[in-house]
């Protein structure tokens, strides 16, 4: 049964709770990554990433590091 949830609903939760319904909401996406539009803009930049990723990988910070710093700074 589905349910529907009203931005009221995610209102009402925490900022922590919110971020943790947008990463639930994000991995239902990411399991059919057929299904989302990549404009060539968008390819572009996630390119020039990726390259400059490889030219530097320590640069930057992992996702859980990135996560908690979210989290921690409510």
């Amino acid at each position: 049964m589905r349910r529907h949830i009203s931005i009221s609903d995610v209102l009402e939760l925490g900022v922590a709770e919110r971020i943790e319904f947008v990463e639930d909401v994000w991995d239902t996406i990411s399991q059919v990554p057929e299904s989302v539009d990549l404009t060539d803009d968008h390819k572009r930049i996630l390119d020039e990433r990726i390259e400059a990723y490889h030219k530097n990988p320590n640069l930057g910070s992992p996702w859980s590091e990135v996560k908690a710093r979210i989290r921690s700074s409510k």
